[in-house]
C-alpha cells in the first residue's frame, strides 16, 4: 500500500526520492511527501493528491540535500489531507518519519504523550504518534538508533518505518515489522524502499530486510540489526529485472501492456519448469508419492484475484489428485479455527508476496504443523521467505493495480502443481499427463493469435461503457472466471458488477433482470454448454442484453445472445487461461471510455499490507 523511499549519498536526495515514489505509484496512494535535511534543519513538503501536486508545491525550491525520506500515503487513520500526509515530525521539528502499516496501540501512546510530555498533535494519524514518541526518546538518548529501538519497545502493530534526525544528517534508521522493506546497495549511496521497482534505476544489489530487523543506512554502509541489536549478516540479493520491465514501452497504460505480456508470462512459467522430456520440475519442492498420499486436505488461501486463481486450483487439484481442497479468503481464514495438522498442505497465493492477511494465515497454518507452499511472483518476498516451498510465477513486474498477468501465471502454476501431484500419486497416467502438457504448451501461441485482433471487444466496450450494473454468469470453471472478470470491471471502471454461478440465477438474482440489463455469459465448458445456453435463454426472456464468451464453433449460444466473443478451441480445464483475457480487455476499454485512472484506480492499492 503506502510507498517508502529513502536515500543518503552523493546525489540530490529530492530527485532520487521523487523518482522512486513515482515508481511506487502502482501501490496506491492519496497523498505524497518528502523530508530532507538541509543546513542542519529538516525541510518537509507534502501535499494531498498525486506526486505531481507535490512537485508543484516544491516548485523552484530544489531542496538540495544528500539525505531524505519520501512517502506515498494510502489513508488508514485520518482522511487524505495535507496535514495527514507523511512525513510527520515530532514537536521540536528535529525528527521526521515515514510509515507504512498500522500502530494498534496508537491511542494509548497518544494519550501518554499528551499527559506525560505535553505533546500537541497536529494530525489524526497513528504515524504522528511514532514521530512524537521517537522525538521524546531522542531528547534523552541523543542517538537516532537508540531512540528508534526505544520506540519499538512501546509500539504494537504492523509497520515499516524510516526516520531521520536533523542533528544526525548522515543516517537513516529504518525498521520492518510485518510490512515490506528493502535496502539498496550503491557506490557512495545507499537506499531504503518498500519495493524493488523504486530502486531499479539505481541499484541491482539489495538486502531483503526480515521481520523485526532495524537498518542503519549511511552513504558508505548498510547495517542490519536484530531485536537485541546484534548485527546481522545478510546475503546480497541480485535483482534480475531491468528498469525497462517497469516501463510502459509505448502502451497507453501498464494494464494494457501487461495483458499483452501474458503469452510470454505463461510460456516462461511453464517452460522454466518443464524438462525436454515433458516432466515438471518443481525446483526443489520435495513432494513425493508417499508425502502426497499422506495429505488429508489442501487449503488454498489468498485474497482478491489470487483467491479467484485458487478457485480454479481447487477444481483441477480435486479432479487430478483426488484430495479434498478448500479455498478460503485469507482475511477470514485465521478467525474461524481451521482444522489443520501435519497432514495438511497449505497453499498461499500472492502476487506481491507481502499481503498481510495471507502472511498471517500462512503463519497460523505453519504453527499448526501444515506444510506451506506458496505461489508468488515477487522473488524474495515475505510470503516466499516464510514458506517451506515456493512455486514462483515468472510474470515479471506487474505495475497496474488491477492484476492480469499475475492471475494467468498463477493459474498455470495451479495446473502444473495438479499435474505433478496427480502423476506422482498415480491418479492420472502418463498419457493423460502428456496430452494435458501439450495443451498447456499450446496456450501462449493461441493467446498471441487472439490478441492480434481485439477491435471487436473495443467496439463492444465503446457501446456498453455507460451501463451502471453488470452481471457475470458461468458454470463450473466459467463461474470462477466470472468472479475475476467482474472484479476487473469494478476495480477500474467503478461499475457495480456482480458475478454468480449461472445455476443460482433462479434462486434470487434473476429478480434483477430487466430490459437492457447487461449480462456477460461465459460458455466455455463443453460438458455444461447446453445448460449455459438454457440460462442465456432464461435471462433473454426477461429482456437482458447478453454478451457471451464461447469457444470457436459453439454457435448456439451466439444465436441466443446479442453479441459474442469467441476464444480459440481448448480443453475445458484450461479454458480459463484464454476466457479471462476478453474480460480483462473489456474492463480496460470500458474504463478508458469512462475516463477512469486505469493503472491507479481510486481507493485501491497493489500491495495490501494492512489488515
Amino acid at each position: 500500500m503506502c510507498g517508502i523511499v529513502g536515500y543518503v549519498g552523493n546525489n540530490n536526495a529530492k530527485d532520487v526520492i521523487i523518482d522512486g515514489l513515482k515508481r511506487l505509484e502502482y501501490r496506491g496512494y492519496d497523498s505524497a511527501g518528502i523530508a530532507v535535511i538541509r543546513d542542519g534543519k529538516l525541510q518537509v513538503r507534502k501535499h494531498v493528491g498525486g506526486i505531481e501536486n507535490l512537485e508543484a508545491l516544491i516548485g523552484t525550491d530544489k531542496l538540495e540535500s544528500h539525505i531524505g525520506i519520501g512517502h506515498t500515503r494510502w489513508a488508514t487513520h485520518g482522511a487524505p489531507s495535507d496535514v495527514n500526509a507523511h512525513p510527520h515530525t515530532d514537536q521540536s521539528g528535529e525528527i521526521a518519519i515515514v510509515h507504512n502499516g498500522i500502530i494498534e496501540n496508537y491511542q494509548e501512546l497518544r494519550q501518554e504523550l499528551i499527559e506525560n510530555y505535553g505533546v500537541s498533535f497536529r494530525s489524526e494519524t497513528d504515524t504522528e504518534v511514532i514521530a512524537q514518541l521517537i522525538g521524546v526518546i531522542y531528547k534523552e538518548k541523543k542517538d537516532l538508533l537508540d531512540a528508534v529501538y526505544g520506540a519499538l519497545e512501546k509500539m504494537r502493530g504492523a509497520y515499516a518505518i524510516a526516520a531521520i534526525a536533523a542533528d544526525e544528517p548522515d543516517k537513516i534508521v529504518a525498521v520492518r515489522k510485518d510490512a515490506p522493506l528493502i535496502a539498496g546497495l550503491g557506490k557512495g549511496s545507499n537506499f531504503i524502499a518498500s519495493d524493488i521497482p523504486a530502486l531499479l534505476k539505481y541499484v541491482k544489489e539489495i538486502y531483503l530486510i526480515e521481520n523485526n530487523e532495524v537498518v542503519l543506512v549511511t552513504a558508505d554502509a548498510v547495517k542490519i540489526f536484530d531485536e537485541q541489536r546484534n548485527e546481522v549478516k545478510r546475503d546480497v540479493f541480485h535483482v534480475t529485472w531491468d528498469a525497462d520491465a517497469a516501463e510502459k514501452e509505448g502502451y497507453e497504460h501498464f494494464m494494457l501492456k501487461e495483458i499483452y505480456e501474458q503469452p510470454k508470462g505463461l510460456a516462461d512459467t511453464l517452460g522454466r519448469r518443464l524438462s525436454p522430456e515433458g516432466k515438471i520440475d518443481l525446483e526443489g519442492i520435495a513432494l513425493r508419492k508417499e508425502e502426497i498420499e499422506k495429505l488429508s486436505k489442501i487449503y488454498i488461501v489468498a485474497c482478491g484475484t489470487a483467491y479467484h486463481a485458487g478457485l480454479v486450483g481447487k477444481y483441477v487439484i480435486e479432479k487430478l489428485v483426488k484430495i479434498p481442497v478448500e479455498v478460503d479468503v485469507a482475511s477470514e481464514f485465521r478467525y474461524r479455527e481451521p482444522l489443520i495438522d501435519e497432514n495438511t498442505l497449505f497453499v498461499a497465493i500472492s502476487q506481491s508476496g507481502e499481503t498481510l492477511d495471507t502472511l498471517a494465515a500462512l503463519r497460523e497454518a505453519k504453527a499448526k504443523g501444515a506444510r506451506v507452499l506458496s505461489v508468488v511472483n515477487v522473488v524474495g518476498s515475505s510470503v516466499a521467505r516464510e514458506s517451506d516451498d515456493v512455486f514462483y510465477t515468472w510474470a515479471g513486474p506487474e505495475i497496474a493495480v488491477a492484476s492480469t498477468k499475475a492471475y494467468t501465471t498463477q493459474l498455470m502454476c495451479m495446473y502444473m502443481l495438479a499435474l505433478y501431484m496427480g502423476l506422482e500419486k498415480g491418479t492420472i497416467d502418463r498419457a493423460y499427463y502428456d496430452r494435458f502438457i501439450a495443451d498447456l504448451k499450446a496456450v501462449p501461441d493461441k493467446l498471441t493469435e487472439f490478441l492480434k485482433d481485439t477491435e471487436h471487444i473495443e467496439r463492444l466496450a465503446c457501446r456498453l461503457y455507460n451501463k451502471e450494473q453488470v452481471f457475470f454468469i458461468g458454470r463450473g470453471l466459467d463461474a470462477a472466471v466470472s468472479y475475476e472478470g467482474s472484479l476487473k470491471l469494478k476495480e477500474i471502471s467503478y461499475i457495480n458488477s456482480f458475478a454468480i454461478a449461472a445455476g443460482e440465477l433462479k434462486h434470487g438474482t434473476i429478480a434483477l433482470m430487466e430490459p437492457g440489463t447487461l449480462v456477460i455469459a461465459l460458455a466455455c465448458q463443453d460438458f455444461l454448454y447446453e445448460k449455459m445456453v438454457s440460462n442465456v435463454q432464461e435471462i433473454k426472456a426477461r429482456g437482458a442484453y447478453v454478451l457471451a464468451v464461447a469457444k470457436e464453433g459453439n454457435e448456439a449460444v451466439g444465436e441466443q445472445s446479442d453479441e459474442i466473443i469467441y476464444i480459440p478451441k481448448i480443453r475445458d480445464e484450461i479454458a480459463p487461461l484464454l476466457s479471462v483475457v476478453p474480460l480483462q480487455l473489456f474492463a480496460y476499454f470500458v474504463a478508458r471510455e469512462r475516463g477512469c485512472n486505469i493503472d491507479k484506480p481510486k481507493n485501491l492499492a497493489k500491495s495490501v499490507t494492512v489488515e
